[in-house]
């Protein structure tokens, strides 16, 4: 049997420990708090997707508003959103939710601002 080098087997026991750790311990976690709103948009969403809260900013107890500016093609779907504020931890989760929204149809392209409200899960 081959000796493992040791940058080898450094890689493998980081690689061990954050499986066994995501096992035990998953990183991310469905927001069980959360608050959209959509007020300033002047479609309504047909198809919500709820924002998976960060582990780390579920570590660190991090809440707080992002809020994306979206721009939502005739046919419903969001086309471009980009964050115009928030916490850099919660962003993505807002923009992966985001994402994934469903809109009514409408004859033209509609644009707003789009507010996800994140507190830790208790």
């Amino acid at each position: 049997m081959r000796l493992m080098t040791l940058k080898t087997y450094l890689v493998a026991a980081v690689l061990g420990t954050a499986s066994v750790s995501l096992i035990a311990n998953p990183l991310v976690a469905q927001a069980q708090e959360h608050e959209v709103n959509t007020d300033d948009l002047a479609r309504k969403p047909k198809a919500r997707v709820a924002p998976v809260y960060p582990g780390m900013a579920r570590r660190l107890n991090i809440e707080g508003t992002v809020k994306l500016a979206v721009v939502v093609a005739p046919n419903g779907t969001v086309r471009s959103w980009k964050p115009v504020g928030g916490h850099p931890l919660l962003v993505n989760a807002a923009v992966n939710a985001m994402k994934q929204w469903k809109f009514e149809a409408a004859p033209t392209e509609s644009s707003g601002i789009v507010e996800f409200r994140f507190q830790p899960p208790k």
